[in-house]
């Protein structure tokens, strides 16, 4: 494996620790997480959206995004992107997280 394909797993490793505090499964099994690209010198893009605009933590969740990963041995810099296109919704989310939040 490439090194950018190891620290990838490891940022989503990291990322399957962070929860949106309404839903008891991660934003990375929710399908909120668009894209994560390792760029030269290890840097880490993350495009990502909430699961909806007025949600209250949705200031929070990408602050911890960008904290986190920030944190991962060989992350050089991080630059979280919150986008509402595509919207957000349940067919995004793993079957992990449907069975998880009973929708199967």
């Amino acid at each position: 494996m490439m090194e950018t394909e190891i620290l990838k797993e490891k940022v989503i490793a990291c990322l399957q620790t962070i929860y949106d505090p309404e839903i008891p499964v991660s934003i990375y099994e929710l399908g909120l997480i668009y894209e994560i690209d390792i760029l030269p010198i290890n840097n880490v893009q993350i495009v990502m959206t909430l699961t909806a605009p007025s949600c209250p933590s949705a200031q929070e969740i990408p602050i911890e995004v960008d904290q986190k990963v920030r944190m991962i041995e060989g992350v050089n810099d991080v630059h979280v992107s919150v986008v509402w296109d595509p919207p957000w919704d349940r067919s995004m989310m793993s079957e992990a997280a449907m069975l998880e939040l009973g929708f199967m």
